[in-house]
């Protein structure tokens, strides 16, 4: 299945893409994708109606706003430096174990809104990331037993503030968590449409330009192990998000200059199975 929310800001709707591409208002089946969905069972009830009343719901206007497909968890967990030569191109080492740090819930943006310079960012850069989505909650979990832990995949946008995350002392979460830089989606497909997901091209383009090119496949750590070792540190609640880093080719690591976004730039990225975004950078008001 393909989980959709959609409408205004903070107002959003469950649905679901069905396989024929239609959207569908997915309200009846009374439950937000939120945590308490999750945990309780919600995907079974939701594969059920949807193979009963789907077809006969109401559709969503392709003109309506896309929120993120999952109402705002408990916690995004970011990994850094997870493609090896990503590492290369920003200067580091090559991580022996996941590098963690965490980005604000509040910067949850659906995968077409706009994103917002924030006041005094001068280095905003992009990430495209595939992101874990927790279906049972997690903690000491084995490597053997994580994949049972995993409701779906989304794909996810790292906004940074590179100025913010490395040039202001302190830990990276504050560069990566103001308002709008965590679009996510266009939805979030649930495991069984993605049966590898280490084998999935990964893209993202700047104006046209294609900045990242890659594939899932040059992760350093993958799902399983990634699920594993957050547990270890964090009880992962169902619902909360684990991006599992980005390939080369950021803003940060071009030559012989970094080359940063600007007002008018659009960014498209896109995994396979997941979808494609589109976000429009603007100026803060």
């Amino acid at each position: 299945m393909k989980l959709i929310r959609f409408g205004e800001p903070h107002r959003e709707r469950p649905g679901l893409q069905l396989p024929d591409g239609r959207r569908v208002d997915a309200s009846a089946v009374g439950d937000d994708y939120d945590e308490a969905f999750f945990e309780s069972g919600g995907l079974e009830r939701l594969r059920a109606w949807a193979s009963t009343s789907a077809k006969g719901s109401p559709s969503v206007p392709p003109t309506a706003r896309l929120g993120s497909p999952v109402a705002r968890p408990s916690k995004i967990v970011c990994i850094g430096l997870n493609y090896r030569d990503h590492a290369a191109e920003s200067g580091m080492e090559i991580p022996g174990e996941p590098v963690i740090f965490l980005k604000a819930t509040t910067s949850l943006a659906g995968p077409n809104d706009a994103v917002v310079i924030p006041r005094g960012g001068t280095k905003v850069d992009y990430e495209v990331e595939l992101g874990i989505v927790i279906g049972l909650r997690a903690s000491y979990v084995a490597r053997e037993a994580a994949m049972g832990h995993v409701a779906g995949y989304v794909l996810h946008n790292d906004y940074s503030e590179r100025a913010f995350q490395l040039e202001r002392s302190g830990q990276w979460v504050k560069g990566k968590s103001c308002d709008t830089f965590a679009p996510l989606g266009p939805y979030v497909a649930t495991a069984d449409e993605i049966p590898d997901p280490h084998r999935l091209r990964i893209w993202l383009s700047v104006n046209g330009d294609r900045r990242q090119d890659s594939t899932t496949a040059n992760m350093i750590f993958g799902v399983p192990e990634l699920v594993s070792y957050v547990s270890q540190f964090m009880t992962l609640l169902a619902g909360d998000v684990i991006s599992t880093g980005t390939p080369p080719g950021v803003g940060l690591g071009m030559k012989p200059a970094p080359v940063y976004l600007k007002a008018g730039d659009v960014v498209t990225l896109g995994i396979d199975g997941l979808g494609e975004s589109c976000q429009k950078v603007v100026d803060s008001a």
